[in-house]
């Protein structure tokens, strides 16, 4: 029998035989920090005898198309499987259409909630397409990888034939085929999965994600977490002994991916509890939690914890009531600000808020609203996200009822709606940037708050930035990062020409606090004049050790080198005083002709990522320092 009989391409034949069958699971993440729990809960959960049967392979969307190819090509594998979502669906779509014209023989399968909702478009779309894995995988594989071993031991049957047909795959449940669905499995008791992460090494520098929880107890009408009504929950004494897996490997960072971590507080107590006891000075783990059910008892032992050893996202969405009631979600925004400043007053919380536009009822003056009163509750980090009319959610079965125009690939994202023009998304793209150069970098802590006073507020000042760097065709990607101190310089210039001065005062703090400059900035003040006095006191602090004892085996040459201390102007030195001292920074006195803060670099804020601070006064008369 020829080759071409037996459904192959010569010079593409796989030698399987020789390689072993396998079942490839591939995921293809935003990022190379990434990493998709997913495929390896897959693998861990179809269980030792089968795991050899399962080989896991990575990439990013960043990779060309056809380099993913060439490895998956070169991999040879039975059958592939791919984890679909919106930011890597087209990349995937892309995979699915060329691979059989190199592997043939090889079925592919997708699963992911980009495919468990839009499975019999995507079947339409790739007719070279197995099937699909819907909803929970972990059983579903299992079976799956099952049926295709007892396949393979019929030597009789070739893959291709295995292909033709789905008859034999409608007794598992969970799967879509052309034939159509197959019955849908119960959900899983989470304290049965297995855990993920026994072997490290997949996932070293990158960041880990682990789930304590399924479900959400909300119904958002914009997001698919709502489709599950049930929140399950991990039996903690599970969870405790995972972390600690997490907490003894010293790992960076640990990524909840639990919609709603708080939303059953026992639960989140005793894990919080347990973190905050156990901390190993290195770890840090991120929650997405309601800032509204926040009791006193949880904010009272979160500002217990070590700085950055938490890190909260709290989905804020929109502080419009109508808009909040329109997409079923009922929060109490008056107790969502309290408790988010609670969080906030010890300085060792990071706090992540988001908000969403393109919501209904929500236009360009709402949302500035909105944006402003997010902003004023000085969060770490302020995500401005656009709706993405998810298929299968609510929302995009009410998309009509709402004007709501989205683009019809991933990911799906807000046009216009009936209340917001296309023109002022475009805006609202440009604020979007400059609030994640300027505001989320946390590079610009001084300068910002005393441009913002020249507006009518936040949402005015980086609406006029964005308007600025398009007027002057600047590029937001600039790899020089002191270029961009230059531009808000610039920016300042134009709209608060008189205080300059000061301005430049602040840019220049901000820069020191975030690094030891080797080269000075252009916009600095000149040094010469104080050379004197900061030489002074280096030698008086190699002598006394008053204010940088850590340093104990190096001269004044060398602490001048590992330290900065930088003079400041009075009235920049109040504005200075007032910014970082919300910081709970260290402070000293006030009083004299010629004020300077001193940077140490060895103690920098794990919250802010700025170095430490203190505020020194030099007078003339009693040539001292205060």
């Amino acid at each position: 029998m020829m080759d071409e009989e037996k459904g192959m391409i010569p010079g593409l034949e796989p030698e399987r035989e020789a390689a072993g069958r396998r079942f490839l699971l591939a995921a293809v993440n935003a990022k190379y920090i990434h990493s998709n729990p997913a495929i390896y809960s897959l693998k861990v959960y179809a269980g030792q005898e089968l795991q050899e049967y399962v080989e896991l392979a990575e990439y990013t969307i960043n990779q060309p198309m056809q380099d993913i190819l060439t490895d998956i090509y070169m991999r040879k594998p039975d059958v592939v499987g791919f984890s679909c979502y919106i930011w890597n669906r087209r990349l995937i779509g892309e995979l699915a259409a060329e691979l059989p014209k190199l592997l043939p023989e090889t079925d592919i399968w997708l699963g992911g909630p980009e495919a468990s909702c839009n499975g019999k478009e995507l079947l339409e779309r790739y007719p070279k397409l197995t099937g699909i894995m819907t909803g929970e995988g972990e059983a579903t594989f299992r079976e799956l990888l099952k049926h295709y071993l007892n396949k393979w031991e019929n030597t009789q049957v070739s893959q291709k034939q295995i292909s033709e047909s789905d008859d034999d795959l409608r007794g598992i449940s969970g799967l879509l085929l052309r034939s159509g669905p197959t019955p849908s499995r119960p959900l899983l008791d989470l304290s049965g999965l297995p855990f993920l992460y026994e072997n490290m090494a997949p996932f070293e520098n990158k960041i880990i994600y682990y789930e304590s929880s399924r479900g959400c107890p909300y119904r958002c009408s914009y997001c698919l977490s709502s489709l599950d009504k049930m929140v399950r929950l991990k039996d903690t004494s599970a969870v405790k002994r995972e972390l600690q897996a997490f907490l003894d490997q010293g790992v960076k960072q640990v990524k909840f991916t639990d919609r709603t971590f708080n939303c059953c507080h026992d639960h989140a107590m005793e894990i919080w509890k347990y973190i905050v006891e156990h901390d190993n000075g290195v770890t840090n783990f991120h929650f997405e939690i309601s800032a509204d059910i926040l009791s006193e008892e949880e904010i009272r032992l979160l500002s217990l914890s070590r700085p950055g050893l938490i890190q909260l996202e709290i989905g804020v969405q929109s502080m419009n009531l109508e808009t909040l009631k329109a997409v079923r979600r009922f929060t109490d925004l008056d107790k969502l600000e309290k408790n988010v400043a609670a969080l906030g007053r010890g300085g060792n919380v990071h706090r992540h808020l988001d908000l969403i536009a393109g919501l209904p009822y929500e236009d360009y003056e709402s949302f500035r609203n909105s944006f402003d009163r997010v902003y004023r509750m000085k969060p770490e980090q302020l995500q401005l996200g656009f709706l993405k009319v998810l298929k299968g959610s609510e929302m995009y079965d009410m998309a009509g009822e709402f004007g709501i125009c989205c683009l019809e690939e991933p990911p799906y994202e807000v046009l216009y709606t009936s209340w917001l023009r296309f023109q002022d998304v475009i805006r609202l793209k440009g604020v979007e940037e400059m609030v994640e150069v300027y505001y989320n970098s946390g590079q610009y802590t001084c300068t910002l708050p005393f441009l913002e006073e020249r507006f009518s507020g936040p949402f005015a000042m980086y609406e006029a930035l964005a308007d600025f760097y398009k007027e002057e065709g600047y590029d937001i990607n600039h790899p020089a990062r002191v270029r961009r101190y230059e531009i808000l310089l610039e920016f300042a210039e134009k709209y608060d020409h008189r205080r300059l001065p000061v301005c430049k005062e602040l840019l220049t703090c901000d820069l020191y606090l975030r690094e030891n400059l080797k080269s000075r900035p252009e916009f600095a003040r000149e040094l010469g004049p104080f050379q004197k006095s900061i030489r002074w006191f280096y030698r008086q602090e190699e002598r006394e050790r008053c204010y940088l004892p850590q340093y104990k085996d190096c001269d004044g040459r060398q602490l001048g080198r590992l330290t900065h201390l930088e003079p400041f102007s009075v009235e920049a030195w109040d504005r200075l005083t007032e910014c970082l001292q919300d910081t709970g920074r260290e402070t000293g006195e006030t009083a004299g002709d010629v004020r300077y803060v001193l940077f140490d670099y060895s103690h920098k804020d794990p919250v802010k990522g700025h170095a430490s601070v203190r505020f020194l006064s030099f007078t003339e008369e009693r040539q001292d320092w205060l």
